[in-house]
């Protein structure tokens, strides 16, 4: 059944993408995975008794949202994270902000061409980090909460970081000095 399958999937990806290579097993694979993550989220709620929500409070869905922006960020573009991406991704260039840019390495198998592309990718990362961060608020609100607010204020204060870069750079009537960067990505001179 699986050589079939395989047939099938390769037959598929050679039609969907002829002249490109389309890593289809691997997204079967990955899409697999976010699916036993979402229904491993929802048996053991069931299990526990825990109350789902009929309608998230708006302040949750607000902490929740920033978090996973941050988070999905910090584990796809941070410098510090690249250890996490290294198997799956190759270093391309700095992307600013203690950011760094990475390409997916091409060599190996479709799954880790398609995890590559998962682990380097902030809006790929996004519904695997909210899906997390939502059933965490089911199973350990509290402990959630307080996790988010961390990422949430982090991404409030990258943004604030960034405007008040642009302002300065405003009121000196140009750009700034580019901030040394140390080995870890981050400035030196902020």
């Amino acid at each position: 059944m699986l050589p079939s399958l395989r047939g099938r999937l390769d037959r598929l990806r050679r039609q969907y993408a002829p002249h490109e290579h389309r890593p289809l097993d691997g997204y079967v694979m990955t899409m697999g995975a976010f699916g036993a993550l979402a229904a491993s989220l929802a048996a053991t709620a069931k299990l526990t008794g825990r109350p789902v929500p009929e309608r998230p409070a708006v302040g949750d869905v607000v902490l929740i949202s920033l978090a996973t922006h941050k988070l999905s960020r910090l584990i796809a573009k941070d410098s510090i994270t690249s250890p996490l991406r290294a198997p799956f991704t190759r270093y391309r260039e700095p992307g600013g902000s203690g950011e760094i840019n990475e390409e997916v390495r091409d060599q190996g198998s479709s799954l880790r061409h398609s995890l590559g592309e998962l682990v380097s990718c902030p809006f790929c990362l996004a519904v695997w980090v909210a899906t997390g961060l939502t059933g965490g608020l089911v199973l350990a609100p509290k402990l959630t909460r307080l996790t988010a607010t961390v990422f949430t204020a982090t991404a409030v204060s990258d943004f604030l970081q960034m405007a008040y870069s642009a302002a300065k750079e405003g009121a000196e009537g140009g750009p700034a000095p580019k901030p040394r960067q140390p080995l870890n990505g981050h400035a030196l001179n902020s």
